[in-house]
């Protein structure tokens, strides 16, 4: 955190460390006492060195992994409604080829740009393992979305997404038709 030893962090479990990349917070219980202290307080994203804020919020499950999750609103539905509520960035991290974007440039992590999301997930564990950063691994079974077509894991992101209201479209060409007009 901002301020402190070097010494204290904030332990955050993940199971795709890829995202640690487009992280917008890190996100605690109000009624954690572990993390009272550090709400509203700013910490470094690990390989970035970038500043993001220490969030509380009632979603936040005390019991679950380390108590502390990261917020990364572009590429986990729960993360953006959270996103949403305490008015974070998005970051948007993983191409829609699956490839670490050029938005890593920008967040001060050029070396992962281009890479697979799986082989970055690997390099930036290697990485983070070497700076010291990586307390442990171990096996999680967890539910994750396959395409019925490709059977290639479907990775959540942002897209431009377009709604037509076809309710006043319909009445009018109603309208034409009972009129005559067509």
């Amino acid at each position: 955190p901002d301020g402190e030893p070097e010494d204290l962090h904030i332990p955050v479990a993940t199971t795709r460390p890829e995202t640690i990349l487009g992280d917008s917070a890190v996100c605690v219980h109000p009624e954690d006492p572990r993390y009272q202290q550090l709400i509203g307080r700013q910490v470094l994203v690990p390989m970035q060195g970038r500043r993001i804020p220490v969030i509380a919020d009632e979603y936040v499950d005390r019991e679950f992994g380390t108590g502390a999750l990261k917020i990364t609103p572009a590429h986990d539905f729960n993360d953006f409604e959270i996103a949403q509520r305490h008015n974070l960035p998005f970051h948007t991290v993983i191409g829609l080829d699956g490839s670490i974007s050029n938005s890593v440039v920008e967040l001060g992590s050029p070396q992962y740009e281009g890479l697979d999301r799986v082989e970055c997930r690997s390099t930036l564990w290697a990485d983070l393992e070497a700076a010291g950063l990586a307390l442990k691994k171990e096996d999680h079974l967890q539910r994750v979305p396959l395409s019925q077509r490709s059977g290639e894991v479907i990775e959540p992101m942002l897209s431009d997404q377009w709604f037509v209201n076809t309710e006043d479209m319909a009445q009018r060409a109603m309208d034409a038709v009972e009129s005559g007009e067509i």
